[in-house]
């Protein structure tokens, strides 16, 4: 086993991330422990709460010998001073005290975080995840992580959990371990949709999925209702948007769902669904959708004071640009 790290560099936005990073050390450290030796003390500390007088107070060893952990927090607002001494002690740590750094991973106080990549201290990512690739591989790890089967960690169940709780990884990781402590044998996808009813109808996918597929009165239904139980609409916006872009990407490409996979970054399962629902679309129809969302993107992050009338209008006009919108004169 690798030799523990005496510093961590926790680096990046996602608080969730961050804060397990910075827990996962902690249980390691004391895991690296003999069990004879006390347990080791562990402080917190904001870093606009830090100064190099208390850094090395909190750096220091214990009256009976025990180990130390100092965990940073919001590292990017240290002073000039702190973080000079922060990068002081890095280069030099003390015996018996362990050290995580969390860095948001933006311009503020970049010069903390460069000085401590510079050391070679131990580098633990924690961005926000935004590509639903990703989110979909996290889902499959937590899934693992919790004891599930491989077939119970697939691509697919992993996508249904999201859409049933959303993109919030807290929320995923938690659901995901109540999800394989609840369920006897392998979780399919129909299990999931059952264990989530009346979430999964209010999530920014089966707005997406109804207006894809021309059907105004459903879209409008599941749209009010999640917005009167409090889903912000972006995630709805974004959700509108990934599905009209991937009926684009799927409608001109020719040869097997298992085949584009890789090239397109969608499970081959994904690639039928979007083919699926591209019969209902024309590209000209395809094209004036995606300016309609990217409208709607621009509305949702602060563009109209009424959010809600901003998505009741891009799903009409989405409706309606469908064929089967257009069949039915985007009633709803």
């Amino acid at each position: 086993m690798a030799a523990l790290h005496p510093i961590r560099l926790v680096l990046g936005d996602d608080e969730f991330l961050a804060e397990r990073a910075a827990a996962e050390y902690v249980a390691a450290v004391r895991d690296d422990l003999p069990s004879a030796d006390p347990p080791p003390v562990v402080n917190r500390v904001p870093a606009s709460d830090l100064t190099a007088g208390s850094l090395a107070e909190l750096t220091s060893p214990t009256l009976f010998g025990g180990a130390v952990i100092a965990i940073i927090e919001s590292a990017q607002d240290a002073g000039k001073d702190t973080a000079a001494a922060v990068l002081d002690y890095a280069s030099r740590p003390a015996p018996g005290i362990y050290m995580a750094v969390c860095h948001n991973g933006g311009n503020k106080g970049k010069a903390l975080a460069e000085g401590l990549k510079k050391l070679d201290v131990e580098l633990v990512r924690a961005s926000k995840i935004k590509r639903q690739p990703d989110r979909v591989a996290f889902v499959r790890g937590e899934l693992r992580a919790a004891g599930a089967s491989p077939r119970s960690a697939s691509a697919e169940i992993a996508d249904t959990i999201i859409q049933a709780v959303g993109s919030d990884l807290r929320e995923l990781a938690s659901a995901c371990a109540q999800l394989v402590s609840d369920t006897e044998g392998n979780i399919t996808v129909d299990s999931v949709a059952r264990y989530y009813s009346g979430r999964a109808e209010v999530t920014g996918f089966s707005v997406a999925d109804a207006a894809v597929a021309g059907n105004a009165g459903e879209a409008l239904g599941a749209l009010r209702w999640a917005m009167q139980v409090g889903v912000d609409p972006v995630p709805i916006a974004d959700a509108l948007a990934m599905a009209v872009r991937n009926l684009s990407r799927v409608a001109t490409e020719r040869g097997g769902a298992a085949q584009l996979a890789g090239q397109l970054g969608m499970a081959p399962w994904q690639i039928d669904k979007a083919r699926r629902q591209s019969r209902n679309w024309t590209a000209d129809g395809l094209a004036e959708a995606m300016r309609v969302c990217a409208k709607l993107n621009g509305d949702v992050k602060g563009g109209v004071d009424d959010r809600a009338w901003a998505l009741e209008h891009a799903i009409l006009k989405i409706t309606r640009l469908s064929k089967a919108g257009e069949e039915t004169g985007g009633r709803v």
